[in-house]
């Protein structure tokens, strides 16, 4: 076993990959494939200074420290400048040795990269690392060498593990740590002034991207104005003790190519004080324009990972705070925090085998919106028992709580093996649950099971007044693609909802066609009883009973689950049969599978289309006599509501609904306004209708193929 201390001291004419002829250079260190150290960004320098030190412990000589260099490039892929190897048998022991890398693209061995100055030390150690030795010089951190620890991705550890003991080992103080935020940053994105154009026709289409450590949030476009106006709130977690530093980029949103570069900013949030907002105008730096920001730093919000013997809620003291934080008398203060949620995670059962030994290395990763936390990880077991609680502060009620269970693999990402999904609403207090894990769409059951214990606390009134107000967005989402299946599910999704209103009209036009005599009487007295009768106050008067008798009586709440169930049951059998079939389709079979379905989505998008255009063509005057009709029609309305009271009028309209089929027992039903409007031709009609100019000077053929031109 060897201690290896390495100091990153500078680099000399590194590569240039940004437009101004500079870059935004940071260095990696990777040992056996696993990223162990990363360095600071050093911003528009081709000779940067780093001075940063570092210390692993390493059990063997034979793999070399791999070393790569990176221009950061925020909101984009980070452009590569050159990589080279550390051979670590080569180094003379127990003495500082001065080390020059020189950087090399494999891709183009013959391209000038510039070099990387280190100061390698390498030390003997046969007991293990004992960090208080180097505590005298505060620069140097020494760790057991494992990965780069990233605090709100899922977390990677360490796969070296010699014993058994290590293999359950309990989550240590420092990867505890190393997830939980010291504080959040609330930013409120307010507007932005001046910005310099970046379209020919003088304005920008700008939006921001804020970045906070590994954090990063997108903002919405504006089109067209170079002051756009956001009016846009929300929250970063703050990992470092003295806050970081906030880095803000403006962009040009273009369809169809890259977006264009604005400016940016930078905010050092050590210099603000804490528990205060503050109003803040930051000029963007590599052009005209500025971003108005208000910023406000509170301390860490109550977050915890803790032993079952540790759990907060169970401490009778601890508790009786917790539930007077969240009292009726306290509904008005700090209205943002509105409860706080306890996660028990104790075991699984029956996971997915994910390794070629048959086992599976699986931990959890809990994300409650933005917040996420994880367990450690269970080596070689199908059956862990992580028995870790979890403490989450509930900025809104509604959020979701998504568990998820994860493979750990040294050579590459995480293995899926499964998840669930829970609305805090729908949690029942203090109860231990066993859930059956579902595939990464929730939309049908995998192998296992996972047991957990939640308990929600929460002021209601808060709670309330939180309910109208926009949700929090989500920050790290998987871009939408492009799926046949999900678009079929979607158009099927809408059809239902098209269905039941349907329906609906069915069974009412069925009391005017007096299809039933019983149900068409009972239903002309009530329509009777309630227009002569009828008060404004009756509208939400109905939807409080319409909710009541759903509450008492209706079966819908039973049968949602049953309903869904079905529905992604039939799914998961379409996609089966999908699979086997495209084993023996051809290709143009499925590009007919496919555009049927698009054929109905631009069947339906063209219908809603021409009702809307033909709406606007009736008023303005795309056909005269239809217009003049139209007018005929209203002025007519407007006589008959100014001389006679809305409450008769709807009676006599309902009167000769409810009678039409009786006077006239073949008449065919229709709507007057509906056959008003299918008269008006839309906008492609209108196109289509036009008559084309000739020119008298052309032949008949030149002309034909001008009008085909």
């Amino acid at each position: 076993m060897y201690k290896l201390e390495i100091e990153l001291k500078r680099g000399h004419n590194l590569a240039i990959r940004d437009r101004g002829g500079t870059s935004d250079p940071y260095v990696k260190f990777k040992l056996a494939g696993k990223e162990v150290f990363r360095s600071k960004t050093i911003h528009k320098n081709l000779n940067p200074v780093w001075d940063e030190k570092t210390a692993l412990v390493v059990d063997s000589l034979s793999e070399p420290l791999y070393v790569k260099v990176f221009d950061y490039d925020f909101g984009l892929q980070d452009d590569f400048m050159g990589s080279a190897f550390l051979y670590l048998e080569s180094l003379e022991q127990q003495r500082t040795i001065p080390v020059t890398l020189v950087l090399k693209d494999p891709q183009l061995p013959n391209e000038d990269l510039g070099s990387l100055e280190l100061a390698v030390t390498l030390t003997p150690k046969n007991s293990p690392v004992e960090e208080h030795r180097d505590t005298a010089r505060g620069e140097v951190k020494t760790y057991r060498w494992k990965p780069y620890v990233n605090k709100t991705m899922l977390l990677r550890r360490s796969w070296k593990r010699s014993t058994k003991q290590q293999q359950s080992m309990r989550l240590t103080e420092v990867h505890r740590k190393s997830q939980l935020w010291r504080g959040i940053v609330s930013i409120t994105l307010i507007e932005g002034r001046n910005l310099t154009p970046m379209d020919p026709n003088g304005l920008s289409d700008p939006y921001a991207k804020f970045r906070l450590g590994p954090q990063k949030y997108k903002s919405k476009t504006v089109p067209k104005t170079l002051s756009p106006q956001w009016r846009e709130q929300f929250d970063l977690h703050m990992y470092e003790e003295t806050g970081g530093v906030l880095e803000i980029t403006v962009w040009d949103k273009d369809t169809g190519r890259r977006d264009d570069f604005i400016g940016r900013c930078q905010l050092d949030l050590s210099t603000l004080t804490k528990e205060k907002t503050h109003h803040l105008e930051l000029p963007l730096e590599e052009s005209r324009g500025v971003l108005v920001l208000l910023v406000t730093l509170t301390a860490s919000a109550a977050v915890s990972i803790a032993d079952l013997s540790l759990t907060p809620l169970e401490d009778p003291e601890e508790r009786r705070e917790i539930l007077k934080r969240y009292g009726l008398k306290k509904s008005f203060f700090n209205l943002k925090d509105v409860g706080i949620v306890q996660v028990k995670v104790l075991r699984a059962e029956g996971l997915m085998a994910a390794d070629v030994t048959g086992k599976s290395d699986p931990f959890c990763v809990l994300e409650l919106n933005n917040d996420r936390l994880q367990t450690h990880t269970i080596y070689k077991n199908l059956n862990p028992e992580w028995n870790k609680v979890f403490t989450f502060n509930v900025k809104d009620v509604h959020s979701v709580l998504e568990v998820s269970v994860f493979d750990e693999d040294r050579d590459r990402s995480a293995d899926f093996l499964g998840k669930v999904a829970i609305p805090l609403l729908n949690v029942h207090n203090g109860v231990q649950r066993a859930y059956l894990l579902k595939n990464k769409e929730l939309t049908a059951p995998t192998k296992g099971l996972i047991y957990l214990e939640i308990e929600v606390i929460y002021n209601t009134i808060k709670a309330a007044l939180k309910t109208v107000v926009p949700a929090e967005q989500k920050y790290i989402e998987e871009e939408p693609k492009v799926s046949k299946q999900l678009l079929q599910q979607n158009f099927n999704r809408v059809k239902r909802c098209i269905m039941v209103l349907f329906s609906y009209g069915t069974y009412i036009n069925s009391c005017f066609e007096w299809e039933s005599s019983q149900r068409s009487i009972v239903a002309f007295i009530l329509f009777v009883v309630v227009v002569w009768n009828f008060e404004l106050y009756m509208l939400p008067l109905g939807l409080v009973l319409l909710l009541v008798w759903n509450y008492f009586f209706s079966s819908s709440r039973d049968m949602t689950e049953t309903s869904m169930e079905a529905m992604f049951e039939w799914e998961d059998d379409e996609e089966d049969k999908e699979e086997k079939d495209s084993e023996h389709r051809g290709f143009m079979d499925k590009l007919y599978a496919i555009q049927d379905v698009f054929i109905s989505v631009q069947s339906a998008l063209d219908e809603v289309a021409s009702f809307g255009e033909r709406l606007k063509n009736t008023f303005n005057w795309t056909v005269p006599f239809l217009s003049w009709l139209a007018i005929t029609a209203l002025c007519l309305a407007t006589l008959l509501l100014y001389l006679i009271p809305l409450r008769y009028l709807v009676l006599a309209w309902g009167v000769n609904k409810f009678t039409k089929k009786l006077r006239d027992p073949y008449m065919i039903d229709n709507n007057e306004l509906l056959d008003f409007l299918s008269r008006v031709p839309s906008d492609v009609q209108m196109m289509q209708y036009c008559e084309l100019r000739a020119d008298p000077g052309q032949s008949p053929s030149k002309r034909r193929r001008t009008n085909l031109s």
